[in-house]
């Protein structure tokens, strides 16, 4: 039972990988930069629902859908002041300036919240478990890796049927030609940044929701993992992204269970560089020829 109770443990921590990932994902695939602020979005959207809660007294529902609007809105206001300024920049500019949004947002929420750690109010999420025979299964799994597949379907359905998904294939493709076509590619990237957002904000509560601490830098280390996990499946793919967080996050449960808790994290990127090593563009992501 122990086995099954780590497996179940490692799929739903790395469906809340994936749901960071596709994130990551969706921002590389078509505006191909790395959001290193996506992480602290997390963080956001976490304390946001926190407020509600428990200090509005809202439920968690409608707390979750707020945290969802808010972090939308930072998300496009992100893209706009600090990344749509250096969209021919180098790609080392745009790096440096992920970082600072990311330190920025950080000491914001340390000057409003405080660095003391909050214990995260119970919710729906959190609150039931499920026992079959000796398995004891919390609802929180369940939700998580149920609300992980149902992103994954809506996102690949969404990109492949509807015609924002469809400019968003072509401004990932080739961002000229797409303007050549008459897509507005600005207002595309920000609603690829707004989608991200959005799904970072229900990652932030499923986060908490398992580990219920809560302080500034709590999306800082998820964040790093979820960009492993892109990187792991494939960035740029959404499948990819789905697997390589679930892969992940089972490799560390595992990997703390019976190997070290403390080497936990290590084997993780240990994994990762093997996995690149063996195939660069990751399990499921395509070789990208450079056209001269």
């Amino acid at each position: 039972m122990a086995f099954l109770d780590n497996l179940i443990n490692g799929v739903s921590l790395g469906s809340i990988y994936a749901i960071i990932a596709l994130g990551y994902t969706m921002v590389y695939g078509i505006a191909k930069m790395l959001n290193f602020a996506h992480g602290d979005v997390i963080m956001v959207g976490a304390y946001i629902a926190y407020v509600g809660m428990q200090m509005w007294g809202l439920p968690a529902p409608l707390a979750i859908v707020i945290s969802m609007a808010v972090c939308t809105v930072l998300g496009i206001t992100i893209e706009g002041l600090a990344y749509r300024p250096l969209r021919r920049a180098a790609s080392l500019a745009v790096l440096i300036t992920a970082i600072g949004m990311s330190y920025l947002l950080q000491n914001l929420a340390l000057m409003i919240w405080g660095a003391n750690s909050r214990v995260y109010p119970e919710t729906f999420i959190n609150s039931t478990t499920i026992r079959l025979g000796e398995l004891t299964i919390s609802i929180s799994a369940v939700i998580t890796i149920v609300v992980s597949a149902v992103i994954m379907i809506g996102l690949t359905l969404f990109t492949n049927r509807t015609r924002m998904g469809k400019a968003m294939r072509c401004v990932s493709e080739d961002r000229g030609a797409a303007e050549l076509m008459g897509i507005n590619v600005n207002r595309t990237i920000s609603v690829t940044f707004a989608i991200g957002s959005a799904l970072a904000a229900i990652a932030g509560v499923l986060l908490c929701s398992t580990y219920p601490v809560l302080q500034p830098t709590t999306g800082s280390m998820p964040g790093i993992k979820a960009f492993t996990a892109a990187v792991f499946g494939g960035i740029g793919s959404i499948p990819g992204a789905m697997l390589g967080g679930v892969l992940l996050g089972v490799i560390e449960i595992f990997g703390k269970a019976y190997i070290s808790t403390e080497l936990g994290d290590a084997i993780v990127f240990v994994v990762l560089i093997i996995v690149l090593l063996v195939r660069p563009t990751g399990l499921l992501g395509k070789p990208v020829r450079e056209k001269v």
